[in-house]
């Protein structure tokens, strides 16, 4: 009942007009980047980061949300009519999306997307709102030994999930880590890694570095291997959806939903993950799993509702803990940093109004996203039409403007530049991006903690596995790490084997 009165406060807040603005300006770029491939809801909060430095918090934050939000919807679009993912939730969409669209059912098929994805959105929204505080007061029980442990696990996690190497990962995480590293010790108040240069005293501008590695990064990884677009399909006939339609798609939006939200939920969820065990649900329980791959509405409604639905699920560890498990919540993560405001269970404490204000807005956005989405597929499709390199200069542009106009200096412009080539050569040779910056963010967090634990013990190491939460935590951590290890080594035992035999 109380988050019931919470919420209610909240849909106050977000009907206030400047913060329904705020919404609508999200939910509208969001799906512009959702439907533009390449370009995905991490990149254009990055860009957003030094534009919004000057606005009203609770308004950017909003904004944020919605941009994330409508990312999911639009990348849809092109996964259903061209082929190409918008960003890499929707890869799953594509499979059965583009088939129902060669066959000359692009309409049904963008409408059990949106609609599904209005469902999701709805629920997983309300589920928001119900079980973050229970996770807040779970969470205002734990001391630092248990939110070191956790920030291990958040690393560790983060590290093996994004890209396709654990290592590869990790290697990330470091290099955020130790940029982290960089300025004034907090306990000692000895200059680190500074090298003489008056500007690092404050440390890495988090802003920068996203700007940098997401946006410049990409512009210039995109730059070096243009690709000509697949054929565009049109969308023939109405969008409306048949009553076998609906009978197809309404389970399989409720199923998407509730095997989403708490994969998002997870450290080591995510929407990919959700997507894909929603298509290979929606398969194992179709009456006719032979139409899966030849365009089955199923295959479309099932991951679409997913994949919405775990970006609200991603919310919950990020607004109650501080932990992002996708690459878009660390960019928001430091967006609520660059207001000086701390995700965390004080977070619901210190400023409420603004927590429920952006759940509340989020249903808001919901509405939203399905009232642009249909009319406005048309909209969305031409700009798939403008040109890749007038679009990726126009974010070198853009991104380099506002770091610049946010902190001119030539020692920030210098970094940027810097970290901009850093972002190029992580994805030519297959490192993930998103560990670099959530180093760079919960690495002084997870350093606090450390030595605030070891401060209280007196310096005994053992008082980090001291108290079961820990303990289990920093295991979860460690099989983490060793699982893919030992499968990895048995597998290719296996491959050894079979081949000595085959020589006997």
């Amino acid at each position: 009942m109380e988050s019931f009165n919470l919420l209610l406060q909240g849909l106050a807040t977000a009907l206030q007009p400047m913060i329904l603005l705020y919404a609508l300006v999200g939910v509208t770029l969001g799906t512009a980047v959702g439907v533009l491939p390449g370009i995905g809801p991490a990149l254009t909060v990055a860009l957003l980061l030094p534009v919004t430095y000057g606005l009203d918090p609770a308004g950017s934050i909003i904004m944020f949300a919605g941009i994330y939000y409508g990312g999911m919807y639009g990348g849809s679009t092109t996964s259903i009519l061209l082929n190409t993912p918008g960003e890499s939730a929707s890869i799953v969409t594509a499979i059965e999306g583009n088939r129902m669209a060669r066959a000359g059912r692009a309409g049904p098929a963008l409408a059990t997307a949106a609609i599904g994805s209005f469902v999701a959105g709805l629920i997983a929204t309300l589920l928001l709102a119900f079980l973050a505080p229970q996770v807040v007061k779970l969470a205002l029980t734990l001391g630092p030994r248990e939110y070191f442990a956790l920030m291990v696990l958040a690393f560790v996690t983060v590290s093996a999930t994004f890209g396709d190497s654990a290592l590869r990962g990790l290697t990330s995480l470091f290099i955020g880590l130790a940029l982290a590293c960089v300025g004034i010790d907090g306990l000692s108040g000895a200059a680190r890694l500074t090298f003489d240069v008056p500007q690092l005293m404050d440390g890495i501008e988090t802003t920068t570095l996203a700007v940098a590695l997401f946006a410049l990064g990409e512009a210039l990884a995109v730059a070096a291997m243009i690709t000509p677009p697949d054929a565009l399909h049109r969308v023939t006939g109405s969008v409306k959806m048949t009553a076998s339609d609906w009978q197809r798609s309404w389970k399989a939006w409720l199923r998407g939903t509730f095997i989403g939200f708490p994969i998002g939920s997870m450290p080591a969820g995510g929407a990919d993950v959700a997507s894909f065990l929603s298509y290979a649900v929606e398969k194992k329980l179709a009456k006719h799993p032979e139409e899966f791959g030849h365009g089955a509405i199923e295959g479309v409604a099932g991951p679409e509702a997913a994949n919405n639905a775990a970006a609200a699920g991603t919310l919950v560890p990020l607004l109650t803990l501080g932990l992002p498990t996708t690459a878009t919540a660390a960019i928001m993560l430091a967006g609520f940093q660059q207001f000086g405001l701390q995700p965390g269970p004080l977070l619901f404490v210190m400023n409420a109004e603004l927590v429920w204000g952006l759940i509340a807005a989020l249903l808001v956005a919901n509405v939203m996203l399905v009232v642009l989405n249909l009319p406005l597929i048309g909209l969305w499709i031409r700009l798939l039409t403008i040109p890749r390199p007038w679009l990726y200069a126009g974010i070198m542009v853009f991104a380099t403007l506002g770091c610049i106009g946010l902190n001119p200096s030539p020692v920030e412009l210098g970094m940027l530049i810097l970290f901009g080539i850093m972002g190029y050569g992580l994805r030519l040779y297959g490192y993930p991006v998103a560990p670099v910056v959530v180093g760079l963010i919960l690495g002084p967090m997870a350093e606090q903690q450390l030595r605030r634990a070891l401060a209280i013990a007196q310096g005994d190491w053992t008082t980090l596995v001291s108290t079961p939460v820990a303990a289990i935590l920093l295991l979860i951590s460690a099989l983490f790490l060793l699982v893919p290890i030992v499968l990895r080594f048995a597998g290719r035992g296996q491959v050894l084997s079979a081949v000595a035999g085959d020589s006997d």
